[in-house]
């Protein structure tokens, strides 16, 4: 199946695509910051550049978009177009994100990985109370790890 937008129109959506201070990157660093954690952003001296870093409790979060790091729910389609391209793309995306966060854990940092869909739910739900709920019960607890995702509509952590 053809495009259905000329490849100059495409090369420009694309290029808009943001990679720092994404909807659901602010989303959660808003209520975050309203229940009174302080943070750092874009953490450039740590493996990965995390989007958030909490060096009060030694925790690490990445709020993962479901397409750019090949996330198998609802919000994640392989594209039609170029397919080969995009399988090396993402396979090297989560190859990326699972040396960071084995890199993170081996430097003693606790990580936690929030997916796009875990905010936006199935049917468009706000979840976002509830995530961040998670989020902070999980930094006062000692959990090394927190996964939050709505893929099977389960928190996974440890």
């Amino acid at each position: 199946m053809a495009d259905v937008v000329d490849a100059a129109t495409r090369s420009r959506m694309m290029s808009g695509i943001r990679g720092k201070n994404t909807k659901p990157e602010l989303l959660i660093r808003k209520a975050l910051h309203a229940r009174g954690f302080r943070y750092r952003l874009h953490c450039k001296d740590l493996p990965g550049n995390p989007d958030l870093c909490l060096p009060k409790y030694r925790a690490v979060i990445f709020v993962h978009g479901c397409f750019w790091h090949g996330h198998g729910c609802h919000l994640f389609k392989w594209p039609k177009t170029r397919p080969e391209f995009w399988r090396e793309k993402i396979g090297r995306n989560r190859a990326v994100d699972e040396a960071a966060i084995n890199a993170l854990r081996s430097a003693g940092w606790r990580v936690a990985v929030i997916w796009e869909c875990a905010i936006k739910g199935r049917q468009g739900q706000a979840r976002l109370p509830e995530v961040v709920a998670g989020i902070a019960d999980w930094l006062h607890g000692d959990e090394p790890v927190l996964r939050i995702e709505a893929a099977n509509e389960a928190w996974v952590s440890g």
